[in-house]
């Protein structure tokens, strides 16, 4: 199951470097998750310091 980033993300891109499959990416002004490359490690999770990310 993947992670998915909510709308308390604040686009800071602390998560971004911090995946270590690169599934994390900007779209549309937002980051997301693509669930097809999350290996649902959570090292994305202890990063975001608005607690935006969550297991789906």
């Amino acid at each position: 199951m993947a992670h998915k980033i909510s709308d308390a993300c604040v686009i800071c891109g602390s998560c971004v470097g911090d995946c270590p499959v690169e599934a994390i990416l900007e779209k549309d002004g937002q980051y997301v998750i693509d669930a097809a490359k999350c290996t649902d490690c959570g090292a994305c999770v202890g990063t975001c310091p608005t607690e935006a990310i969550a297991a789906e």
